[in-house]
C-alpha cells in the first residue's frame, strides 16, 4: 500500500476552492466552496469534536463515504461479492496533481479487492467534474451496486432547490427546505427524463437568481440516475449523484472496471447567475463547441414539423423552403415522414431508406432546391427505436430490448416478452453488436448520398423493462448509443445533431458531449417555453438550445399568441421557425423577416454573453437578458406572464452591466404603436426616444416601463456610450422596429 501525502490537495481556480486533506489515510472533504485563498492553517488542529454516545474517533467525510469510518448518511460506494466483501475501507495509495486546478487520487481496500481512482478538476470559470473508476483486483466477480459521486455543502445551506416537469412542460423549479435525511430524485426512464431535476441546488435561505450563496451538482449521464442532498444528523450536509444501476446490471469480471459519468458541480456566492456563469464558461471552452473551431453563427432553422406533419408533398415542401430562404432563413429540416412505410407513427421505425412510392426521385430534389436556396438541409431520424410494424422487426424480431429470452407469439425469434409499447414503438437493442452495425450504416449511408449538415435525433419513449440477453441494459444502450454518435461524428465531422426526445427528455452534459443542440421541449407556446427555456438556461447557454416561432395557435396548448411575443421569446437561444410560413398576411411576412434580421444582428451577443435574470418581485413580470462580457451591450426581456396587482409595472431594474459606465436604452420590439403588446394611455416618457443612464443607476433605480398586456414581451437594446454616440453628447437616437 502507498504513504499518503502528509500534505494536503487544495485545488483553487475562478473563485472556487476544494479542500481535501489525507492526515487520517482517506481523502477526508473540508471544504467545497468559496475560495479560501494561498494560505492555509495547520489541518491537523481542526479535527471534528467526538460526542458522546458515538465513535470513539472524528468520523471523516471522504471523497467517497463509507460505513468503516463511521459515516451514517448515504454510502458513496454499494458492492459485494456474492454476500461477502460489502463493506470497504478504502484507504489513499496515491494523489497525482498534474497541472493546476486537477488531480488524480487512488484509493484501495487489498481485502475487498477494489481500487477507486478518482479524477477531479476545476475548470475556467469554476466549473468542477469529478469522477470515479473503481477496478476490481480480486480472483471473483464484483457486484457494483452504486457508486456515488458527492460533494460537501455549506453549513449556511437551508433550502433545496431542484426541477421538475412532463412531456410539454419541461424545467420547472421545485423548492424546499433542507431538512435532516435525504432528498433523493430517481430518474427510471432509461433516458434523462421530462422531469429530470437538470440541476440538484441547495443555497442559503431565499437564495435566487442574483443573491445567496449556491451549490449545485449535474450528473452527465443519459440514462438512469440518482441525485441527492444528504444531510446527517452530525450535522454535515452532502450533495451528489450517481448511476442508478439494475438489480445486477454491473457485476465486474476480475481485472475489470467500471466508470462513473462525470459529475459536474458549481458554488456561486451571488445566486443561481453564478452557477450558470460556470456551466457557460465551460461549455464555451471545449474545442468542439459549436462555434468555437469554425467561427461559424448558429443558423436560423426552419423545422417542417408543424407545418406539414407527415404530409410529404414535394410541391409543398419546395415552397416552404423558397418562403423560408426569401425570410432569411439558413437551414431547412425535413421531419419525421420520409422514410419507407412511415405515414404515421404507427410504423416503419427501423426502415431507413428513403420511401420509393412517396419520393420516386429520392430525397436529392428537395436537398437540391434548399441548398440552391443558400440553405443547409436537415434530416430527422430515430435511430435508437423500432416499430413492430416494420421491415427490421420482421426480419429481425430478436432485435427488440425486452426483458426476457423466451419467444413472443407473433414475433417467432423474438428476445421474449415484449415491454409495453409506447408511441407504437419498442426500443432497438443496440447493445446487439449487429442492430449497431445496422443503423450506423443506414446512418453511415445516408450522409454520404445526400447533403445533409443536420441530424435532428429523436428519441421518442421511456427506456421501460430495457434488457438484453436477459439482462438490464440501460447502462449498455446508454453506452451503445454514445458510440453510435461518436463515430457518426468521426465518419461525417461536419454535420451537426440536435439531440430531441419527445422534445427535452435527454437534456444532460452526456448527451450534449456528442451533439451540438438540445431541443426544450415539443411545446412551443410562448408562454409555457418562457419558464421552459428560463429554467433549462441555467446550465445549457441558449445557443445550444433550441427555440423556434410557432404558429399563432399552439399546437399543444391551443393558445394564440401575437408573433412579438413568439418572437421576443424564441429571441433567447438557436432561434428558428417551426409554422407554414408560405401565405403569410403582408404585414406578417414582414415584421417576420424583421424579427429574424434582428436575431441575426444580435446573435454574437446572445450566443457569447452572461445571461442575467432579475429576482423581480411582482410574479407576473420576467426580465431576463444577456451582457456582453465586456459590458459594452446587452439585450433584456421584460416579460408579462400574467395580469399584475399593481395598476403599472414602476421601475424595473437592469443588472449585469459596468456600474459607472454612461448607457443608453431604448425600446427596440415590438413598436411603441402596437397596441396588441401594450395597455396603457401613454408611454413612460423615455420610451419613444431612449434614454441615457450609467449601469448602477439601472441597476439600483430602474427605468419605469410600460403597461404590458398579458402574455407580451418587449425587447430592450442596452449600449455602452462612447464619444460619438448620444449618450455621451446629449443626442437622442430613435430605434423602432
Amino acid at each position: 500500500m502507498g504513504v499518503p501525502p502528509a500534505e494536503p490537495l487544495h485545488l483553487r481556480r475562478s473563485g472556487t476552492s476544494l479542500l481535501i486533506d489525507f492526515s487520517t489515510g482517506e481523502p477526508a472533504m473540508l471544504h467545497f466552496g468559496a475560495d479560501l485563498g494561498p494560505a492555509l492553517p495547520d489541518l491537523s488542529l481542526l479535527g471534528d469534536a467526538v460526542p458522546h454516545s458515538a465513535l470513539d474517533i472524528p468520523v471523516t467525510l471522504g471523497l467517497i463515504p463509507q460505513a468503516s469510518s463511521g459515516w451514517r448518511g448515504r454510502p458513496g460506494l454499494r458492492g459485494h461479492r456474492n454476500g461477502q466483501a460489502f463493506s470497504a475501507r478504502l484507504r489513499v495509495v496515491g494523489v497525482e496533481q498534474a497541472e493546476a486546478g486537477s488531480a488524480v487520487i487512488t484509493q484501495a481496500d487489498a481485502e475487498a479487492g477494489v481500487t477507486v481512482r478518482t479524477e477531479v478538476r476545476i475548470n475556467d470559470g469554476g466549473l468542477l467534474q469529478l469522477r470515479h473508476r473503481l477496478h476490481n483486483d480480486g480472483a471473483d466477480p464484483y457486484s457494483l451496486d452504486e457508486l456515488a459521486a458527492v460533494l460537501p455543502v455549506g453549513r449556511a445551506a437551508t433550502e433545496v432547490l431542484d426541477l421538475t416537469g412532463r412531456w410539454c412542460r419541461e424545467s420547472h423549479p421545485q423548492r424546499l427546505p433542507l431538512h435532516q435525511g435525504t432528498w433523493v430524485r430517481s430518474g427510471r426512464h432509461g433516458r434523462t427524463g421530462h422531469d429530470a431535476p437538470l440541476l440538484l441546488a441547495a443555497g442559503t435561505a431565499g437564495f435566487g437568481n442574483r443573491h445567496g450563496q449556491v451549490w449545485a451538482v449535474h450528473l452527465g449521464w443519459s440514462g438512469n440516475h440518482e441525485s441527492f442532498v444528504d444531510a446527517v444528523a452530525d450535522g454535515r450536509t452532502v450533495i451528489g449523484a450517481s448511476e442508478l444501476l439494475g438489480a445486477g446490471e454491473i457485476v465486474l469480471a476480475p481485472d475489470t472496471g467500471y466508470e462513473t459519468p462525470w459529475l459536474f458541480a458549481a458554488y456561486s456566492a451571488a445566486g443561481l447567475d453564478g452557477i450558470s456563469d460556470a456551466f457557460y464558461a465551460w461549455f464555451r471552452g471545449r474545442p468542439h463547441h459549436p462555434g468555437s473551431r469554425s467561427g461559424k453563427a448558429r443558423p436560423v432553422t426552419l423545422n417542417v414539423w408543424e407545418a406539414v406533419y407527415f404530409d410529404h408533398r414535394l410541391p409543398v415542401l419546395l415552397e416552404l423552403a423558397e418562403s423560408a430562404a426569401g425570410l432569411g432563413v439558413e437551414r431547412y429540416v425535413l421531419d419525421d415522414g420520409w422514410f419507407r412505410g412511415r405515414r404515421n407513427d404507427t410504423a416503419g421505425l427501423g426502415d431507413w431508406y428513403v420511401d420509393e412510392e412517396r419520393w420516386p426521385g429520392g430525397l436529392a430534389p428537395l436537398v437540391d432546391a434548399v441548398t440552391g436556396h443558400g440553405m443547409e438541409f436537415g434530416l430527422w431520424v430515430e435511430p435508437e427505436m423500432i416499430s413492430e410494424d416494420s421491415d427490421l422487426a420482421r426480419a429481425h424480431p430478436d432485435w427488440i430490448a425486452g426483458p426476457a429470452t423466451h419467444a413472443t407469439p407473433g414475433l417467432p425469434g423474438s428476445n421474449g416478452r415484449l415491454p409495453e409499447r409506447w408511441r407504437h414503438q419498442q426500443v432497438l437493442d443496440l447493445v446487439n453488436p449487429d442492430a449497431w452495425q445496422y443503423v450506423f450504416g443506414r446512418l453511415d449511408a445516408l450522409l454520404r448520398e445526400y447533403r445533409i449538415s443536420y441530424l435532428k435525433w429523436d428519441q421518442n419513449r421511456d427506456l421501460t423493462e430495457m434488457g438484453h440477453a436477459g439482462r438490464p441494459s440501460v447502462h449498455d444502450q446508454t453506452l451503445a448509443v454514445y458510440r453510435l454518435l461518436d463515430e457518426l461524428r468521426k465518419a461525417h465531422p461536419g454535420v451537426e445533431i440536435e439531440s430531441c426526445s419527445s422534445g427535452g427528455g435527454r437534456v444532460d452534459l452526456g448527451i450534449l458531449e456528442r451533439t451540438d443542440r438540445i431541443w426544450a421541449s415539443d411545446c412551443n407556446d410562448a408562454l409555457e417555453r418562457q419558464t421552459i427555456q428560463r429554467w433549462t438556461g441555467l446550465v445549457v447557454p441558449p445557443e445550444l438550445v433550441g427555440s423556434h416561432v410557432g404558429p399563432t395557435t399552439s399546437h399543444t396548448t391551443a393558445r394564440t399568441h401575437d408573433l412579438s411575443f413568439r418572437a421576443v421569446t424564441a429571441m433567447f437561444g438557436h432561434f428558428g421557425l417551426e409554422w407554414d410560413v408560405r401565405h403569410l398576411a403582408g404585414s406578417e411576412r414582414t415584421e417576420l423577416a424583421a424579427v429574424i434580421a434582428l436575431f441575426k444582428e444580435y446573435r454574437p451577443l446572445l450566443h457569447s454573453g452572461r445571461m442575467v435574470r432579475a429576482d423581480e418581485p411582482d410574479p407576473s413580470l420576467r426580465l431576463h437578458g444577456v451582457v456582453s462580457h465586456d459590458g459594452a451591450e446587452a439585450l433584456f426581456a421584460l416579460v408579462s406572464v400574467a395580469t399584475s396587482y399593481a395598476e403599472f409595472p414602476g421601475r424595473i431594474c437592469l443588472p449585469g452591466l459596468l456600474p459607472d459606465a454612461a448607457y443608453r436604452v431604448e425600446a427596440l420590439y415590438p413598436a411603441a404603436e402596437d397596441r396588441r403588446a401594450f395597455l396603457q394611455t401613454e408611454h413612460p416618457a423615455w420610451l419613444a426616444g431612449g434614454v441615457d443612464a450609467t449601469g448602477r443607476f439601472l441597476a439600483e433605480s430602474g427605468l419605469p416601463m410600460p403597461v404590458l398586456n398579458p402574455e407580451h414581451g418587449l425587447l430592450l437594446a442596452v449600449r455602452r456610450a462612447t464619444a460619438d454616440t448620444p449618450a455621451a453628447t446629449g443626442g437622442h437616437a430613435v430605434r423602432n422596429s
